[in-house]
Formats: structure tokens, sequence, C-alpha cells
């Protein structure tokens, strides 16, 4: 039965289509090979997991209908199902679990985040058809929390194997079939007739009752939010902040938000070139910035700003990190000052060496939404109070990831979600540096930290996690700025609908009253 309560609670019906807005875009729909979370959204309804992760945390069978852990988490035993298929019509067994998580590990795949959340694997083996056993040389005990995310959902091996290209189709064994996928346009699914494996945490066994789901790619919130008012659309995500008190008003609509744990959004400062090498600039940069007011501008109350680099919904989260920082215009100026940054040319920016402290913000635009953008400006305008001039770099995402890759920005943001503080190692470890994955502030000095945390009993667990949160801010190696929120808005038409630990939206026991 579901471990949290669902958006409502009557006879579901069978058979409608849902049709759900999306102010971001992916590039990829293979979830193997990429950490975008608009991608796991979709796949959420495509893939299955080894493992479900309920609302209350607690796991629960799936693809696996049984596993056994060992103490020091070292050895983990999973007994599959003996009844599912893939939507091609082969079989799920042990082979071809094996073959997804080989395919992830191997470097020619380019899964960086799915990858990390799988750990330093050191043998896969299945002693039947119907069991696999992961064995680590050194503890890992996030697996489970990271085999419940899309990310490592199970693909066809049939399907992989013949498909030199996977950025646009996945076949999986979930509730729906995923009938296209266009970049910069949206997906369509159909259900899948003879489902029958739902996660544990599922309201309801057998098929979904949604005939359909398309995703529809629609990065104007104004054209989103016009949508859902006229009835064309059943679902939004990113309520425009501004417009989220009329849609709660309206009595045909309504506005759900879950609050993200993970990695705030946050910039991220490049410490390897330029500016920021120096500690008392990326101490300047972090403490010219005021998150409450410019999150107040770009959001219209509708999330927090942050205090700490990881959100509160996030485990070993500590809220004693907030006191180590804090907007201060004056605090900054010393800094710079102390930096030697103690010159100003005509429009107030400070210089060195008759060089202007510039710093080059990277971002794509497909990637965010325009209240993030808005925020960035206000972030902007008050770093140029302390000196700085923050110039806004937007690109596409081919750009994008060049310029990370070769190392070519001083500024990048972005959030992740993942309930499991074991994130803070795929985005600061150095193992994770472009192109390998997501430590675009470039540093090292966390390593032996983030990787003994993986491994060591709960209470160290907690103080190991405790001091990398403090490190992170003591040494501005990002500037958080606000704790993100899913904002669904929904008809009053649509069921059922219940959060993954993701803070995403769940379609499987969702249905539309007709």
């Amino acid at each position: 039965m579901a471990a949290g309560p669902s958006f409502a609670a009557e006879t579901p019906v069978q058979g409608g289509t849902l049709n759900v807005a999306l102010g971001s875009d992916t590039p990829i729909i293979d979830p193997s090979i990429t950490g975008q979370s608009v991608t796991a959204l979709i796949d959420r309804n495509v893939v299955d997991s080894l493992v479900g992760q309920a609302e209350d945390n607690r796991f629960t069978p799936w693809l696996a209908s049984s596993w056994e852990v060992n103490e020091n988490h070292t050895d983990y035993v999973f007994h599959l199902r003996k009844d599912v298929t893939f939507s091609d019509g082969t079989k799920l067994n042990a082979d071809a679990v094996k073959y997804n998580l080989e395919r992830i590990l191997d470097p020619k795949t380019t899964s960086s985040y799915s990858k990390s959340l799988l750990g330093p694997i050191k043998t896969i083996t299945t002693p039947d058809e119907y069991t696999v056993a992961i064995h680590y040389d050194t503890p890992f005990a996030p697996l489970l929390q990271g085999l419940s995310l899309p990310y490592l959902g199970i693909q066809s091996p049939t399907y992989l194997k013949n498909t030199p290209n996977t950025t646009n189709t996945v076949v999986g064994s979930g509730p729906f079939i995923l009938k296209s996928f266009v970049k910069g346009s949206g997906s369509q699914l159909t259900r899948r007739a003879d489902y029958q494996w739902g996660p544990g945490y599922a309201a309801h066994t057998g098929p979904a009752y949604l005939e359909a789901i398309n995703f529809k790619y629609l990065p104007e919130s104004s054209v989103r939010l016009g949508a859902l008012t006229s009835g064309q659309i059943q679902a939004i995500d990113a309520v425009p902040p501004v417009n989220a008190k009329t849609v709660k008003t309206n009595p045909a609509l309504d506005v759900k938000t879950k609050e993200n744990p993970g990695i705030v959004r946050v910039l991220y400062l490049n410490t390897s070139k330029g500016p920021f090498t120096d500690l008392k600039v990326r101490q300047a940069f972090l403490t010219a910035v005021d998150p409450t007011s410019a999150v107040k501008v770009a959001f219209f109350g509708t999330v927090k700003a942050a205090n700490n680099v990881l959100g509160p919904q996030t485990q070993y989260y500590d809220p004693t990190v907030a006191k180590l920082w804090g907007f201060d215009l004056s605090k900054a100026e010393k800094l710079l000052d102390e930096a030697g940054w103690t010159s100003k040319d005509a429009a107030g920016i400070r210089t060195k060496d008759g060089k202007p402290l510039t710093v080059d913000f990277v971002y794509d635009p497909t990637t965010l939404e325009s209240s993030d953008v808005t925020l960035f400006q206000a972030i902007q305008f008050q770093v140029k109070k302390a000196g700085i001039d923050l110039k806004l770099d937007p690109v596409d995402s081919g750009g994008f990831t060049d310029r990370t890759n070769n190392n070519q920005y001083d500024v990048v943001s972005n959030f992740y979600v993942r309930a499991e503080p074991d994130i803070l190692r795929t985005v600061f470890h150095s193992n994770y540096t472009p192109p390998k994955g997501s430590n675009y502030s470039h540093i090292s000095a966390l390593d032996a930290k983030l990787s003994e945390a993986v491994g060591a009993p709960d209470a160290k667990r907690k103080q190991l996690y405790s001091d990398i949160q403090h490190q992170i801010i003591s040494q501005a190696y990002v500037v958080p700025l606000y704790v993100p929120a899913y904002q669904l808005g929904i008809s009053k038409k649509v069921h059922g609908v219940s959060w993954a630990t993701n803070a995403k939206p769940n379609f499987y026991d969702a249905w539309l009253s007709h």
C-alpha cells in the first residue's frame, strides 16, 4: 500500500490521457547517461528499479522481491521476480541486471551520475538465473537508495545491444512504453496492458490506470499556465511563482509542492583557475550575495532561500552551517581589499594589475526556469555593488558541455535531488571533475572524508557529513541560493498522484475523473 497520502482518495477509473507540460527540457532520454531530473521524471514511468523507496524512506520490493545486505555493507544479494518482461517481450533475469550495471560501469557509456550511484563495485555475479550479487572491497552504504532511482532503472539488454545511440529511446519493464521522444518537443507514453509488477509502495497492482501520458516541453511559463487554465493540459511543473496564488484560488486547479532533498540550487565557484583560486575572493563573492532578497524578487515567496549546500529534507542536513555565512557587503569589500583588488574602473568594477574582476557565469537556459534567470540577474546586480563583474553567458546544451568539460568558466549552477547525503560525493569528489562528472568547483580537499563517509557507521557518517557541509561553506566552494521545490500545478480531475523520494510526481497510481 502507499506509504504516504496521495492527492485524493476516491475509486479510480481506467482510461484517459494525462497531458503534462514541462518548463525544462532534456537532451537525453536514456536515464543511464544523464543526471537530468526531467529525464528521471519521464523515465520513472518506463523503467523499473530493483528496489523501491516509499515516501517515508523505507525500501520496498520491486524487481527484486527480497534482498540481503551484510553488516558492513560490502555484499548485497538480490532475489528477482520471475514474471517480469521488458516491453520488447524479452525476460528480466539476473543476466539482464548484470548487463545493465556493467554497462553503466563501462567508461565508454559515459554514465557519470549513474556510475557514481553504484560506487566502487568490485564484482557482479549471478549465482542463478534470478539472483544477482554485488560485492565491494570497501563498505558502501548508499547502494539501496541509489538503486531506487530511475538513473539505475533496468533496461532491456536486447534493445541496448542493438541500439548504438540511446539518447532518444529507452525500453524498460515499466507500466508505460515510450512511444516517442523528441528533444525540444516532448515525450509520448502509452500504457502497458500486461504490467503486473509495480513497486511495493504503490497503492494498486496491475496495469496503470491512465491509457497514456504526454509530456510536452513548454518553456514559456505563461504558455504552460494558459494551457493548464484552459484544460488543454492537466498538470504543469514549475508553476510561475507570480501566478501560484492565482492557481490555488482557481476552483478547478490546485498547486502541490514537494521540497527537494539533495544539493540545493547553488553557484559553483571554479577554484582551479581565474579569480576564484583565491579563497578571499570566493568568500567575498559569497558574502556579497543576498539570497533571501534575490530569491524573494525572483520567486515571490514560493521557495525558501537556502542556508546550506544541502536541503533540509536530506539525511544528515546540518542546520548549524547557516551560522557560517550571510550577506555582508562591507565584509565582502574588506575581503576584496585584502586580496589586492583595491582599484576600481569607471564602471565601479574592481581591478588588479590593470585587469577587471570579471567572472564568467556559463549556463544553459533550456535547463532553467525563467525565474532562475531573473534570480541570476538579481545576483549580478548584488555582486556589482562589491565591484565584481558577473558576466551572464547563456549557451546551448552542447556549448555548456564543451565549456565545462574544457574548464572554460568561473561559475555554473545546478541542483541535485537525492535524499541520501552521498550526493555530496557525486558533486565534490575529484573523481567526478568534468568531464567525468559534476565537481564544477574543481576541488579535491574533501576526497578523504567523502570516501570514508560511504561506508562509515551511522554516527560517524553523520559527523563526517556535518564536517563536509561546514567545509564547503567556510571554503566558499559554492554559493547556496534556494531550496528547490517541485511546484505541480494540477487539475482537480487528476487523482492518485504521489511523490517519489526525489521530489517528483509518480503517475503509476494516477487516474482521471471523466
